[in-house]
């Protein structure tokens, strides 16, 4: 969240404007009715929320849920690890740019540096949360030049770093298309030092291509949705902390649950609308990016998560 936006005067929403624990797993429960079968808590910075815990094991005991994972900066991963692990939380992703100090603060605007970092995925994995995974965004010019080290330090370990062309998400990154490393470009650095082999997806629709180390070393994985988008086989939704549920990530315009939830709707009522907007839904914002779409507004990440 940019420090020049979200500085010590802005005005966050009231917490009468959030969904609180209860509503959103109300929402969830009527989720996994309609087919989903997996959440991903994500934020902004989720560990901050306070009681997290409280809702993860709210979360995990909803029948019908198979995975519910959470995606953070690692910042305070350390010190939440194990009660997360208690409540139910299966896995965790930790986004991690670079090992390089200067470059890894300048990717993410935030006064926390690679040693927090890394301590908070070795709690990770002291907790029992597996697999854990490493998020880090490309950008030419910025950190494409350290991939091969980030890729060298997770070789041989049950860490998955997944390395993500760097996106035109929301209005505030600054997005260029020359700052895009494509795919095969990545693929082909950390090939020519370590080998590396395609791997068959785990599922449709898995946003990341894996690929895995010729020597047995483990895997990485790649996400292509700038040079080799998927939005055809796109299965994901995201609601927002006031409940607005945005069915593609580069999305202008969310659906007001809150309102629902706070209405005599029941939950099949509630249900009817979710499928209804899923069902008319067409956005192919990857697909059709081109220089008439990349100025047109979009919600930011940091809001609704990856």
């Amino acid at each position: 969240m940019p420090r020049e936006v979200f500085g010590p005067d802005y005005q966050f929403l009231q917490r009468s404007e959030l969904l609180t624990y209860e509503e959103i797993t109300r929402l969830a429960r009527i989720f996994i009715g309609q087919g989903v079968e997996k959440l991903r808590l994500t934020g902004g910075e989720p560990l901050v929320r306070a009681n997290l815990d409280r809702l993860i094991a709210m979360l995990s005991a909803l029948p019908g849920l198979r995975d519910l994972t959470l995606t953070t900066n690692g910042s305070l991963l350390r010190s939440q690890a194990q009660r997360l692990r208690d409540a139910g939380l299966q896995r965790i992703t930790v986004s991690l740019d670079s090992l390089d100090n200067d470059v890894f603060r300048a990717m993410n605007d935030a006064n926390v540096d690679v040693e927090t970092v890394l301590d908070g995925i070795a709690a990770a994995q002291e907790a029992g949360l597996h697999p854990i995974k490493v998020n880090a965004v490309v950008k030419r010019g910025l950190n494409d030049d350290t991939i091969v080290d980030l890729a060298r330090h997770f070789h041989e370990t049950d860490v998955i770093v997944r390395f993500i062309e760097f996106m035109d998400v929301g209005t505030t990154n600054g997005w260029e298309l020359q700052h895009v490393v494509p795919a095969s470009e990545i693929a082909e650095r950390i090939d020519a030092e370590m080998p590396i082999e395609p791997a068959s997806p785990n599922y449709r629709g898995e946003v990341a291509k894996r690929w895995r180390y010729q020597d047995g070393g483990g895997e990485i994985g790649i996400i292509s949705s700038i040079t080799q988008p998927f939005c055809g086989d796109c299965t994901r939704a995201r609601l927002s902390p006031e409940g607005e549920l945005y069915t593609c990530l580069f999305g202008a315009r969310g659906h007001d649950f809150r309102s629902w939830l706070r209405s005599k709707a029941t939950d099949p009522e509630i249900g009817e609308f979710l499928a209804s907007v899923w069902r008319i839904r067409d956005d192919r914002y990857s697909e059709i990016r081109s220089e008439n779409t990349t100025s047109l507004p979009r919600v930011e990440m940091s809001h609704i998560g990856g």
